[in-house]
């Protein structure tokens, strides 16, 4: 009895939902279902491209990078494919024929028979990371002895990048570049961080060695964009330290990997006096071995200026000693005229193996001050070194002490 009770309350409530729902609300609500199952169809919809591109990608077979050597007047081009021989290939219709022009970028069909994509122009990584993005802390008060080499350089480099309309109301070409030459540890590193730090200019260090490479052009190839990151990027400072490693004297017989750093030197030539002007792009050179350079890199027009960056003079050394001990507790009695004296002869790096020393003698003896004596101690365990950064000397004396064990 209670069973059919319930069942007809049931019913009851049916109907009175169907009447609730019944003519137009029941036809705003069906509307409404279907706009929520479009909507979940869409969805659906986006998930299956997405899914269908994606095993595209994973099924598409891979596409051959080439660059274009000439393009030909019945539709097709040349390019150098990277898998190595050069390819007579056509241009697909979709392809925008003004793209296609000597010196691009192409993507090759599997097979190499078409142009089926003009693949964007970039830079070599390898490249791209030589240009300096924190600048380094050198100021030009922190180098001393090279009041001098400092106007030099600054008139040279950065006048021209930061008035450049003085040059054109006179009627001169500024210099392209400058080649700073002297022994090792006098500050010509330490001049182009100057450099770096001081100017608002893009700042791109490599060393000479870098451009060396295994492969027969490769070497030039680097030059060549290594000089376009610098055009596009301008105003910029190259610094090419230890030029002698790429820009020595060329000979006639020599070996292939000679050749091909000759080759390389050639790009670098042509790269700052060729055809392609430079333009606010500054050149700064570092070697200790000047005897050695090719003439044809030392010519005005190439590297105008040579500044010599030779050992620190008295007043130098003077002016050295307080640039590295201006952070230094030091006691009353340092005499630094006295100090200078004694170092003749120094570097500016031997001047501060000194003061670190020094503080080093200081710490030994547990001491917070550094003293006269702590000095004199450091100047003399530097001076004993000397001999020893010497290779010719260095090697009678490893031969005189060697000789007793030989006859024994």
């Amino acid at each position: 009895m209670s069973s059919d009770m319930g069942k007809d309350n049931q019913d009851n409530i049916i109907e009175k939902l169907d009447a609730v729902v019944s003519g137009e609300d029941y036809i705003k609500y069906l509307e409404s279902k279907i706009r929520l199952l479009e909507m979940e169809r869409e969805k659906l919809l986006m998930k299956v491209n997405y899914y269908k591109s994606e095993l595209e990608k994973l099924i598409s077979p891979p596409l051959i990078e080439g660059v274009i050597e000439y393009v030909l007047g019945d539709g097709r081009a040349v390019v150098k494919s990277t898998t190595g021989p050069n390819l007579v290939v056509a241009i697909a219709d979709n392809i925008d024929k003004n793209l296609i022009k000597p010196g691009v970028r192409v993507a090759l069909n599997q097979r190499g028979s078409a142009i089926v994509e003009v693949l964007p122009s970039y830079m070599d990584t390898y490249v791209q990371l030589m240009e300096v993005i924190e600048k380094p802390s050198v100021k030009y008060e922190d180098i001393g002895g090279l009041s001098e080499q400092i106007r030099e350089l600054r008139e040279v480099v950065e006048l021209p990048l930061k008035n450049p309309e003085l040059f054109e109301e006179i009627g001169i070409e500024p210099p392209k570049g400058v080649l700073l030459y002297g022994p090792p540890g006098c500050g010509k590193t330490m001049l182009a961080k100057a450099v770096a730090a001081e100017s608002n200019a893009t700042f791109i260090a490599i060393v000479g060695s870098e451009l060396v490479q295994k492969f027969i052009g490769e070497g030039a190839r680097i030059v060549r964009e290594l000089f376009e990151l610098a055009r596009k990027k301008a105003p910029s400072i190259v610094f090419i330290d230890e030029l002698d490693a790429i820009a020595a004297k060329r000979i006639d017989i020599g070996t292939s990997g000679e050749r091909e750093v000759q080759r390389t030197l050639m790009q670098l030539l042509a790269e700052i006096d060729g055809f392609r002007p430079l333009d606010k792009v500054k050149i700064i050179a570092a070697t200790n071995r000047i005897d050695i350079l090719d003439p044809a890199i030392l010519r005005p027009g190439r590297l105008d200026r040579i500044i010599e960056v030779p050992l620190p003079d008295f007043n130098g050394r003077i002016e050295i000693f307080r640039i590295h001990t201006r952070r230094m507790k030091l006691a009353e009695n340092i005499d630094f005229q006295e100090l200078a004296r004694m170092t003749n002869g120094f570097t500016g790096a031997e001047i501060k193996a000194v003061v670190t020393e020094a503080g080093y003698n200081a710490i030994r003896d547990n001491r917070r001050q550094v003293t006269m004596n702590d000095f004199l101690k450091a100047i003399e365990k530097v001076r004993s070194k000397k001999k020893l950064r010497r290779v010719e000397e260095y090697a009678e004396n490893k031969e005189d002490k060697e000789a007793p064990l030989i006859f024994q």
